[in-house]
């Protein structure tokens, strides 16, 4: 029996050396081609059957299991985000305005790991699908992968992702039973009213004001249309309106997001957002251009897939750094199309503290390159286990 965490150490130089080359050369949705030829000549290497060009810039690997055990995915995601980084690392990104700020760098690596030491030691059986997808930030790459054929070209059984997790400890995970991540859409409404001077807002029909209006009301939807025991987010993130101090504007631009976790209440919310805004413009004389889009839905764990999830956790950390209790959290990730068309399991591993700006998303983030071996570790942990070892 190979001693795994023993073979995970004697590769995490390279492993780090790695994450490292890929931080520095970050590339934004769909456009991933380095780093897609960076994860197709690994795989090649370790023996993997290579597909690219999945949804552009996608790769998947084949590692076929002995006998005929189950097939199971395991996903990743490589884009950067638009973000200038401020890390002052030795590895920062070398390309203006892009980084790596959400560890999608540090999750590329670890699946690039476990594809190594699982080709070297075998599944125990599993045939494993490793699937590096493209665009998760905002631009829903697991949904033109699903649209592209990932489930007809490579069936599989079940799926799991992973993502690196700020405030969780280093060496801890966290595994969820049911909602992981919120469903996540957006809106905006354009009220017409009609402008007038400052001065003699009687002359006018202030959107201003009614925006105001409607801003409140929406806020009331979570407050008094949602059950309290379901969780909902309406959030204003943009008003735009008007050039000058003395003239009351003819339109009023808001824009926003929301989240929830189940149908019942994203039918709800978009529903509400628009009567109200059409019912609160025309009290006051006024016009409303609303609209919708539903961008991700929420991503539900499968209760089986979920427990096998928790078992390679434990095998991978221990049982007392692996959480089942943590709440969900009301972010979106869109590895929830890939959950919509098979069952599994999405985790978080521990990235260590979220102080001074190092959470996702931010300019000074990186991932921890401590939490490597630990996230190789699950990933080897799931594969054997979904092969019967």
């Amino acid at each position: 029996m190979t001693d795994i965490p023993a073979r995970i150490a004697a590769i995490l130089p390279e492993l780090t050396a790695w994450r490292h080359d890929l931080h520095a050369h970050p590339e934004l949705a769909y456009e991933e081609h380095r780093t897609a030829a960076f994860v197709a000549e690994r795989l090649g290497r370790f023996g993997l059957e290579v597909h690219a060009g999945l949804a552009g810039t996608g790769v998947v690997g084949v590692l076929r299991g002995a006998g005929n055990g189950p097939t199971i995915g395991l996903r990743c995601d490589m884009d950067a985000l638009p973000i200038a980084e401020a890390t002052a690392l030795p590895y920062a990104s070398t390309q203006a305005g892009r980084m790596h700020a959400c560890g999608h760098d540090g999750h590329t690596t670890m699946l690039l790991g476990a594809a190594r030491i699982l080709a070297e030691t075998g599944t125990g059986g599993a045939t494993c699908v490793f699937i590096f997808q493209p665009a998760e930030e905002n631009e829903g790459g697991a949904r033109t992968m699903v649209a592209d054929g990932l489930f007809d070209k490579f069936p599989m059984d079940a799926v799991y992702g992973m993502h690196n997790w700020p405030g969780l400890p280093v060496g801890h995970m966290a595994v969820h039973g049911g909602p992981v991540m919120a469903a996540f859409d957006t809106f905006e409404a354009i009220v017409e009213g009609k402008g007038s001077h400052g001065a003699m807002p009687h002359q006018g029909i202030d959107p201003i004001a009614i925006s105001a209006q409607l801003v409140n009301a929406w806020q009331t939807i979570v407050s008094r249309a949602v059950n309290p025991i379901e969780a909902a987010v309406v959030s204003v993130t943009q008003i735009h309106a008007g050039d000058t101090w003395n003239v009351i504007p003819d339109q009023v631009v808001l824009r926003g997001t929301t989240r929830c976790f189940l149908p019942d209440v994203r039918d709800l919310i978009e529903a509400q957002m628009a009567t109200r805004a059409d019912l609160i413009c025309r009290a006051f004389g006024a016009t409303c251009r609303f609209s919708y889009t539903r961008r991700y839905p929420a991503t539900l764990n499968t209760p089986a897939e979920a427990e096998t999830a928790k078992a390679a956790a434990v095998a991978a950390v221990g049982t007392a750094a692996v959480a089942t209790d943590l709440a969900p959290s009301m972010g979106a990730e869109d590895f929830a199309f890939m959950l919509e068309q098979r069952p599994g399991a999405y985790v978080w591993l521990g990235n260590g503290p979220a102080e001074d700006g190092r959470h996702l998303h931010s300019a000074r983030y990186d991932f921890n390159d401590a939490a490597l071996p630990h996230g190789v570790r699950y990933l080897v942990e799931l594969a054997r286990r979904a092969g019967g070892s």
